[in-house]
């Protein structure tokens, strides 16, 4: 109690001082002004491009946020790019039902500016800080992903700021190569600047419904078969452990029942994943169901105490946000407080087939779930939007459905092993045909993780597009960390 106090206290105070709660503008300026300001900050990065050393490696820097599990050092000799201000939505056109907003954009900012023009990408990822830019250049799923697919596949144009002091702009008509080579290349390939994507109308409410399974094959089935048939607005779930587990189906609606005084709030006291247990149906605001994981970092908050209710109460309304929760884990693990030779983080996101999905949870079980008691887990369905199109670097079977199943947990080192664990997902999501993303730790021998992310499209792209000087999509996301 004593140190979990003493977190509340910390981040409470972090929060009433605005770290990374700053208000959000949803009133955009004039669309033509922000293009030509935006193009004087592209031209400042040019010129930083431009100015650096032969030898020097170049790096992202002015991140204000990130929800990457790998803590990779730094490059020593590194030629900076403050990106920082890449942050601005600039037009949402309702007509042509398109958003064009800078790559360093946050999704809670992306999200404000939409909704307040009764619109929203047509893919959201589940955290508030994800930025557009990460979630193209990384793997960014969601709730409508089983209808829209990937972040990726609601791209129609990207300028992309290449090594060589150029920018490229992008779509299926233009470097088209780049534009499908950029998904899962992490910023190995350039830096998305600013982007055009999808968006969908909304309306004012969310109808949730929850419903339970005790056995994975009917659990799975239902996936397939909702995802098939019923066409909700949004599907995602949650496995409790072997014998409980919940399909969330998620329709928009006008009005609230006449028998539902108000929307659920799961920003303060109540506990979304604890709502899949003890409710049939919900309903929430299009903002809350949009952000309904994000203030309990899915159920993570419980590591920090901040599921015990006299905590909750008092310190709720500015500790609950997934960037506070996401800044003390790595000021914690950079601290050198965490014994990585006792404990292995197990924090991953892999896609599945359908079809092999009661296989992965049989694996995850008995290897990883029932041994560490490694609950919830979280699940959602993705199929890809457009069969005709292949993106080079995650290549999934363009008719199948798969389920993204994501698990966020420490379990004991086994066998003196550290890193075993994860590593036996590696082999079984390989085994069963998936995908793993990459935004957490990877243990594959170089070899293999080359015959599972394309070498020969990707080193292609990284000839063409000048990004020798940049470190490769290996080094970045696997050997530097």
């Amino acid at each position: 109690m004593f140190f979990s106090t003493l977190f509340a206290i910390f981040a409470g105070v972090l929060a009433w001082f605005g770290y990374e709660l700053r208000p959000v503008e949803t009133k955009l300026k004039d669309p033509v002004w922000m293009r030509a300001d935006y193009e004087a900050r592209k031209q400042a990065l040019i010129k930083t491009i431009a100015a650096r050393t032969a030898d020097s490696v170049l790096a992202i820097g002015g991140k204000k946020t990130t929800n990457l599990f790998r803590f990779r050092k730094q490059p020593k000799k590194a030629t900076r790019l403050d990106v920082s201000s890449f942050n601005n939505v600039i037009h949402v056109d309702q007509e042509k039902m398109i958003v064009e907003v800078e790559g360093m954009t946050t999704y809670e900012r992306l999200v404000d500016a939409t909704l307040a023009a009764g619109v929203m990408p047509t893919v959201v990822p589940e955290l508030k800080s994800i930025t557009i830019g990460g979630a193209i250049s990384g793997i960014g799923v969601e709730s409508s992903s089983y209808k829209y697919g990937f972040v990726h596949e609601t791209v129609l144009e990207m300028e992309i700021l290449l090594c060589n002091g150029t920018v490229a702009v992008c779509s299926r008509e233009q470097n088209s190569d780049l534009f499908f080579g950029m998904a899962n290349s992490y910023g190995t390939l350039g830096y998305v600047l600013k982007v055009k994507v999808k968006v969908v109308p909304v309306k004012k409410y969310v109808q949730v419904r929850h419903i339970r399974f005790n056995n994975m094959k009917d659990y799975f089935a239902a996936v397939e078969e909702h995802c098939k048939t019923n066409r909700p607005d949004f599907v995602d779930g949650a496995i409790f452990n072997p014998t409980e587990m919940y399909l969330s189906l998620a329709t928009f609606c006008d009005e609230l029942p006449h028998d539902v005084k108000k929307p659920s709030d799961y920003s303060w006291m109540g506990i979304y994943y604890r709502s899949l247990q003890n409710k049939s149906v919900d309903y929430l605001t299009n903002k809350m169901y949009i952000w309904r994981w994000d203030y309990d970092w899915f159920w993570n908050s419980k590591y920090f105490h901040m599921q015990h209710p006299v905590l909750r109460f008092l310190f709720g309304r500015w500790v609950l946000r997934s960037t506070i929760f996401m800044k003390v884990f790595r000021a914690f693990h950079r601290s050198g407080l965490y014994d990585s030779k006792r404990r292995e983080l197990v924090i991953q996101d892999v896609e599945i087939p359908i079809q092999n999905c009661v296989s992965f949870m049989e694996f995850f079980n008995k290897e990883v779930g029932l041994p560490n008691d490694f609950y919830p887990v979280w699940i959602c369905p993705v199929r890809t939007y457009d069969q005709s199109v292949v993106y080079p670097l995650y290549k999934i079977h363009p008719t199948d459905l798969y389920v993204n199943f994501g698990f966020w947990d420490g379990v004991a080192v086994r066998d003196n092993q550290p890193g075993l664990i994860n590593k036996m997902i590696e082999n079984s999501v390989r085994d069963l045909k998936g995908k793993k993303s990459l935004y957490s730790s990877g243990h594959y021998e170089e070899t293999e993780f080359w015959q599972e992310y394309n070498r020969p499209a990707y080193d292609a792209l990284r000839t063409k597009y000048h990004a020798t000087s940049l470190l490769d999509l290996y080094q970045k996301c696997v050997a530097a960390n």
